[in-house]
């Protein structure tokens, strides 16, 4: 799992911008739908749904835009349904790229990834042409301040995790799906400060790319990203740390 960190840490920043921009708050309204139609509106018996609402929370979402989320997924008010959805790609030298997307228009989502993919010089891909190289994680970030590793790698492993990365000061847990909500309580439980949690794709291998389509990959992930329709856009390109440094800075 090396090198998930990386890009990690930059979809980390990013995060932050949209936060201060408030475009994220149509994409964790789906969040949380999908989250209490999977496994019920109370966020003590339901992980997924309690972690969502903490990123509302520090995106400073409205409470009524929360609520409103969660009573039309449980069937209160006009009822929407939201599809979830993969899409796969190709970026700059042909890495892959997998979108992961929810819903209420799969007739819109499907051609808005197209268009952020191929005006950046991406392609669509067909199912299964990119996911193969691909694997569902259970991922968590925790905040590594005052945080002892050995005690963190402790408490992640008994909850069925497999690994645990830290680059510089951040954690990375990683772990088989089926174990999201038992990591996830926990971390909880034993009051780490969980910064991300989410299930999603990893790579199995990687490509190193130069720092001109390394660049060219970037902004493909950030037009997919800032589609409302989508959570998540994952690839398999290393950025040179060249390129991480200009985005640092």
């Amino acid at each position: 799992m090396a090198g998930h960190s990386k890009w990690a840490n930059i979809k980390h920043r990013k995060a932050a911008q949209d936060k201060k921009r408030g475009k994220a708050f149509s994409q964790i309204s789906r969040a949380i739908m999908a989250a209490v139609r999977s496994s019920g509106p109370n966020p003590a018996d339901n992980i997924t749904l309690r972690l969502q609402l903490d990123k509302a929370r520090a995106a400073n979402m409205p409470r009524d835009t929360i609520d409103r989320a969660i009573k039309r997924a449980s069937g209160e008010g006009a009822a929407e349904e939201i599809h979830e959805v993969t899409y796969e790609g190709y970026g700059p030298g042909g890495v892959g790229i997998v979108i992961s997307a929810l819903t209420d228009n799969l007739n819109r989502t499907g051609p808005d990834v197209r268009s952020a993919l191929e005006k950046r010089g991406g392609t669509m891909g067909k199912q299964g042409s990119v996911s193969w190289n691909f694997e569902q994680k259970a991922v968590y970030t925790v905040k590594g301040e005052g945080v002892d590793e050995d005690s963190l790698m402790e408490v992640a492993l008994d909850a069925g995790a497999d690994d645990l990365e830290n680059e510089d000061g951040v954690f990375t847990i990683i772990g088989p799906p089926s174990a999201f909500a038992s990591i996830g309580e926990a971390l909880t439980g034993a009051d780490y400060s969980v910064d991300n949690a989410e299930v999603t794709y990893i790579p199995n291998t990687r490509t190193m790319l130069s720092p001109d389509d390394a660049r060219k990959l970037i902004a493909i992930i950030d037009a997919l990203e800032d589609l409302d329709d989508v959570q998540s856009a994952i690839t398999n390109g290393d950025i040179p740390d060249e390129v991480i440094a200009e985005m640092g800075a």
